[in-house]
Parts: C-alpha cells; structure tokens; sequence
C-alpha cells in the first residue's frame, strides 16, 4: 500500500486532498513537526530535504507536493487531461502555486503570525504580492469554473493554500469569481474530506471512515 507522511499544512493537505479525490487507498503516516521528527534518519531517507509531505510508493519515495500530485496523475490518470496542452496548463498553474502563492502566503504568515517583532515593511511585501497573486487567480476564473475548465490538481494546489486567506490576513475584498471557485472547491465532499487529514491543530481528533489507515511515526 501507498505509504503518506504528512503534517497539519497546505501542502500536505494538497496531497490527502489528491489521494482522496483519486479515491487510492493509503497509509497515513503522521509526521510530528514539534518534535522535529522530520529530521530523523528515517524520514531523511524518504525526503533529504526533511519536508512533508511524502510518499513512498511500493518502494518508490517520492517528495515535493506538487511532484507527488503529477506523479499521482500521470500514475492514475486522473485530474489531468489527456491533451497535451491542457496538460501543460495544468501543470502551469500547479506552478504557478508552487512558486508564486505558496512562498508568498508562506512568507506573510510568517512575518504577520510567527516573526518576534513587527515588521510592516515586510508584512505589506508578502501581504499585497500574495493579494496580487490571488487578482491573477481571479482573471483566470472570471469565464471558467476551474483553472483549466475540468476540475485538476491544479485547483486542488492553488485552494489548499488560498482557503487560507484570513490566516495571511490577506484580503479577498472585489475577488468575486475567485470567492465563487472557493466555494465550489469547498462544496466538493472529498477535497473537504482531505483537507481535514490530519486536521487543523486543535479540531479535534482525527477520524477516519475508510480510505487510509493511519500510523504515527
């Protein structure tokens, strides 16, 4: 069986959402960020980087989310098209997650959530270039439902981090077709179930009805 190491993030939900929407069974594997158990031995032989999420596949380890989730698709060939350039957009758009929203609301989180001190300068950089991001977004979806017309991996990268908004205190205020795509991605009984495993910190206990067993490492 596929084995998953994740924690409570975007990009590991990125992923739980993948497996969940592509209906694989898995093993859940909980990675203890606190207790640095990413940096185990164990682990770095999965991912040198000491990052979740991860995922070994009848042996095969393979790390970075959005290469996990191609990886998925190319395997299943599910939630990317079979044209090659619709292929291409999606694979577009799940970098253009990977490179621009991720670092950019990462960033913001951290100097308005976790840094020490204030620092405004740094909070209004990451802040309005994450907001900037989130406008391309919008243009996108103002004449589709989803990124690239069927619903892929590329929605499910771009909501996991952008469902976040609040948390980055990152306004969505005039993104109307944006507003409109999260409440359909949220209105999708499995994207909501795999942004719940493992939960949030402090949601409660993790409850599974079938799909993954789960193992604490």
């Amino acid at each position: 069986m596929l084995e998953f190491y994740t924690a409570a993030t975007p990009n590991g939900w990125k992923v739980s959402m993948t497996l969940e929407e592509m209906q694989l069974d898995y093993d859940l594997k909980l990675v203890n960020l606190g207790k640095g158990e990413q940096h185990e031995p164990e682990f770095l032989a999965i991912n040198p980087n000491g990052r979740i999420p991860a995922i070994v596949d009848n042996g095969f380890p393979v790390f970075e989310s959005g290469a996990i989730m191609l990886y998925l698709a190319e395997k299943t060939g599910k939630l990317i098209p079979d044209d090659p350039r619709k292929r291409m957009e999606v694979i577009q758009w799940l970098m253009f997650q990977m490179a621009g929203i991720g670092p950019m609301q990462g960033q913001a989180v951290v100097f308005v959530r976790y840094f020490p001190e204030e620092i405004p300068a740094a909070q209004s950089r990451y802040i309005n270039e994450t907001r900037r991001l989130y406008e391309v977004l919008d243009k996108r979806l103002q004449d589709r439902e989803y990124l690239v017309d069927d619903f892929s991996i590329a929605d499910i990268a771009n909501w996991s981090w952008v469902r976040s908004w609040y948390w980055a205190r990152v306004p969505i205020d005039g993104l109307e077709h944006l507003k409109k795509w999260m409440d359909r991605m949220e209105a999708r009984p499995l994207c909501q179930k795999g942004c719940n495993i493992p939960p949030t910190p402090g949601k409660g206990d993790l409850v599974r009805k079938g799909g993954a067993s789960i193992t604490t490492t």
